[in-house]
């Protein structure tokens, strides 16, 4: 009997949507920095990463790519965060601005690779792009911004709950009950 290996993308997707989660409770005012950071750091950061070497051990790519990259993303930020804090190297809110415009062109990338993996994929990354979008104009313009994408970043992170959810249950369940539907493109 061939030994089972878990899917690595349950953890990634649960990282990345409990701390994207977590910073847009933050961005509308419900939630001080601390947990935010401490996630960003743990569960956000280091356990997406671990989850993207696993993919990349499985020969996934796109997973590779996703979860060691937005691992990346939110130790980068945390980082960012904590020089801020210490005042060891300030950054602006326009810094933070190409910050967010760099991964906004990465997830433009991984939105259009997204599209041959399935809907749920595709609509989570459409959700981050609109939301970097968002940040970006908050960060540049009318901070305004933010709190709109931090309503809108929440049904991302959503999605990529929704996502693990899916692959948990549906495994539990040796069927598809959570369907993620098929890619838009072939």
């Amino acid at each position: 009997m061939e030994k089972k290996t878990g899917n690595p993308a349950v953890v990634g997707l649960a990282g990345f949507g409990l701390t994207t989660l977590l910073l847009q409770f933050h961005n509308i005012g419900f939630l001080g920095m601390g947990p935010v950071v401490a996630m960003g750091f743990i569960f956000g950061g280091l356990a997406q990463m671990i989850a993207g070497f696993q993919e990349q051990k499985l020969g996934n790519n796109f997973g590779y790519s996703a979860f060691v990259a937005f691992g990346s993303f939110w130790i980068g930020l945390g980082i960012i965060w904590m020089l801020n804090h210490f005042e060891i190297y300030a950054s602006s809110r326009s810094d933070v601005g190409y910050y967010l415009l760099a991964w906004a062109l990465y997830s433009s990338i991984m939105f259009v690779a997204s599209l041959r993996v399935h809907k749920a994929m595709a609509i989570t990354f459409g959700l981050l792009v609109i939301g970097f979008v968002l940040l970006i104009l908050g960060h540049f313009g009318n901070p305004v911004f933010n709190v709109v994408a931090g309503f809108e970043l929440i049904f991302c992170a959503l999605g990529a709950w929704y996502m693990m959810a899916a692959i948990i249950i549906n495994d539990l369940a040796g069927k598809v009950v959570l369907p993620n539907g098929k890619p838009w493109v072939r």
